[in-house]
């Protein structure tokens, strides 16, 4: 029997690609100077209007999919007659894995033949986005259902995601970098390199001086931690929130660097995310080993 893969919106992917991958999607929710919002994949705002309010510095904060939304969002998905493997966000940034789980276990009275296996991807962004993307694969290839889960378990530390922001606002409005720190790396133009830690938490790694390195610096650390290093062929995506230069500079720069690497897609960091990391973050995505930690 075929089953049904399922994503947080936070992967930060297109909703024509969820279509054409047969990925069912629940929605976040965001408020956004004053208004509530679901992030519907850019459907109800674009991401130069998302972004131009982020400029602005407008208040924002963002809730996770609640206990009943996923009730009621299993419940629609196995009325088809299918089990679900649903993918998470991250325990270490959100706890929707949680919520998923309690609604999973709820509805096993109602639905007792099917099941919902629910995975913590340990991803984020568009990095999540490749991993759900992986297990789609798995599916193509004829995994059961069992066979994807453990798979998806086993393979979820494999997704490598480096980030860099050149712009501190909303770290410093949301309390990671203080307000002092912030100023200081503004007047010398000090850029932090994060990663997503091995208990998939986003985590400073380095703090490197001016926007062109702390890009190179991303292409760095692809060499350092893919597979097969320069040689690595597989898949690599970048997100970015609203600074598509310097995505398309690092897009550039893996690919005069990784001859085996011919396709790089370029997503928005969708509206969740982007609530957090404002303006000027841009993240690569690719697989490896030895995720780092502060």
């Amino acid at each position: 029997m075929s089953y049904i893969i399922s994503c947080c919106s936070t992967t930060d992917m297109t909703k024509e690609h969820y279509e054409e991958a047969n990925i069912k999607c629940i929605g976040f929710h965001y408020v956004l100077g004053g208004k509530s919002y679901t992030d519907d994949l850019w459907q109800t705002m674009k991401p130069q209007e998302f972004y131009d309010h982020i400029r602005a510095l407008e208040d924002t904060s963002t809730s996770q999919v609640s206990v009943g939304e996923y009730v009621d969002y299993f419940t629609d998905l196995l009325q088809s007659g299918q089990d679900i493997l649903h993918i998470c966000l991250s325990s270490g940034i959100s706890n929707t894995v949680q919520s998923a789980t309690t609604a999973a276990d709820m509805l096993s009275k109602d639905f007792p033949d099917q099941k919902i296996y629910v995975v913590d991807s340990l991803c984020a962004s568009s990095g999540s986005g490749l991993f759900v993307d992986l297990v789609v694969k798995k599916r193509e290839e004829g995994l059961s259902i069992e066979e994807a889960y453990q798979w998806a378990l086993e393979h979820r530390h494999d997704v490598q995601h480096w980030f860099c922001s050149t712009d501190l606002s909303y770290f410093i409005k949301g309390g990671r970098v203080s307000k002092v720190s912030g100023v200081i790396g503004g007047i010398f133009q000090i850029c932090p390199l994060m990663d997503v830690s091995p208990s998939g938490k986003l985590v400073v790694i380095n703090k490197v001086r001016t926007k062109k390195k702390v890009l190179e610096a991303l292409v760095d650390k692809m060499e350092q931690h893919a597979f097969d290093g320069l040689k690595y062929a597989g898949p690599c995506y970048i997100s970015h929130s609203d600074c598509i230069e310097d995505a398309e500079y690092v897009k550039s720069l893996v690919l005069k660097r990784f001859k085996n690497v011919k396709d790089i897609p370029i997503y928005y960091i969708g509206t969740t995310i982007g609530c957090h990391t404002g303006c000027g973050t841009t993240a690569l995505y690719f697989l490896g080993t030895g995720r780092e930690d502060a």
